[in-house]
């Protein structure tokens, strides 16, 4: 079951997503379920990165009204290897440094294309990985990386306390795009100090920054962030969608 405060984010994401279509040169659709299982990797594994490897469901193609309402001027088809099909079901493929995240263990490699496949060596379409106190926001490394992908690269930032030794880089150019609850953040701020806790519950102080909730390693998470982007460097349209894949909090 997907929490509310993450069905929230996803509506007000969906949003920006539906209102910056223009600027973007493709489109996929990530069930939110999916990004619950990977926030929830991602956030036992702190301050650790991770990697996440998807194939499209090919018996799941996107909706034509979702594409229609998703697509703007700068759409261009063609771009990736599955395209116009749902992200599947995501698997946990490694747990790093910045500089180790991207070598694929031995289980996860396919051996008879791996050594075509760059550093990643991996037999998936997609790939998603976090960027602990970063934005999401392709580095070098990330980008050498996505040259190697058949489909998209993802990235989703991750803001918390305590930085310990990485403390929150944000002096990057680029397109961000935040994946905040803007709705609960609105419901939780007018509640007591004994309101319900958790991941609903956003604090505001002249001392404190927003804390969006807790994460089993201990660090409080601040905010997120959540982009996708070609190889050829290019951003691409992401749309959170219900198991129907239908996108979250637009009015069909």
């Amino acid at each position: 079951m997907v929490e509310p405060w993450l069905l929230d984010a996803a509506a007000a994401y969906n949003r920006h997503s539906l209102e910056q279509r223009d600027g973007y040169r493709g489109l996929i659709l990530l069930p939110v379920t999916h990004l619950g299982t990977i926030l929830d990797w991602a956030f036992h594994s702190l301050p650790d990165e991770i990697l996440v490897g998807f194939d499209p469901m090919m018996d799941s193609p996107h909706s034509e009204d979702v594409d229609q309402m998703f697509t703007g001027d700068d759409y261009r088809s063609g771009l990736h290897q599955g395209e116009g099909f749902i992200l599947g079901e995501p698997h946990l493929v490694n747990r790093g440094d910045s500089y180790s995240v991207h070598h694929i263990p031995e289980e996860w490699v396919d051996e008879v294309f791996a050594a075509d496949r760059g550093g990643r060596g991996g037999r998936f379409t997609h790939w998603l990985h976090t960027h602990p106190n970063a934005v999401a926001i392709p580095s070098g490394a990330d980008a050498d990386a996505a040259q190697w992908t058949a489909g998209v690269d993802m990235i989703l930032g991750i803001q918390f306390t305590p930085e310990g030794p990485l403390p929150w880089f944000d002096n990057v150019e680029g397109v961000r795009r935040p994946l905040n609850p803007e709705e609960a953040a609105k419901r939780v701020d007018d509640m007591k100090p004994n309101g319900r806790r958790g991941w609903a519950r956003v604090r505001h102080s002249r001392e404190q920054r927003s804390v969006l909730g807790r994460a089993p390693t201990g660090h409080r998470i601040h905010g997120l962030e959540l982009i996708a982007f070609h190889r050829t460097g290019v951003g691409i349209n992401v749309v959170l969608v219900d198991d129907n894949g239908r996108p979250i909090g637009i009015d069909h």
